[in-house]
């Protein structure tokens, strides 16, 4: 079950602050607040999707893939495309979820091990 007072749920509705890269009425890209890379976004749907399986069974093909043109559309304006980066989403307390809320982080301005 979606917990609306999950913290991305509250940078969602503006409640908590935070350093936005990019922000539509479908989605918020933003900079991590504890980066593990020099580049280190967070992209997350304004869906109430608990992670990847559930962002996917709630919403059409086309609202997904919506979401992941805007990912390419972050990382050409962060200019990593050409040098690489690493896309990655956790799911569940085995897949080191954090936050309850589906999200993907985007690293890159460096070479990501692992």
């Amino acid at each position: 079950m979606y917990d609306e007072n999950n913290i991305f749920a509250k940078i969602i509705r503006g409640e908590i602050p935070c350093e936005k890269i990019y922000e539509d009425e479908e989605v918020l890209f933003f900079n991590d607040i504890n980066p593990i890379a020099k580049i280190h976004v967070l992209g997350i749907p304004k869906t109430p999707s608990t992670d990847f399986s559930d962002f996917i069974l709630k919403n059409d093909p086309e609202k997904i893939a919506e979401f992941y043109k805007k990912i390419n559309m972050i990382v050409e304006k962060l200019e990593i495309r050409d040098s690489g980066y690493k896309i990655i989403t956790n799911s569940g307390d085995n897949g080191g979820q954090e936050v309850p809320h589906f999200h993907v982080h985007i690293l890159g301005g460096e070479k990501i091990n692992s």
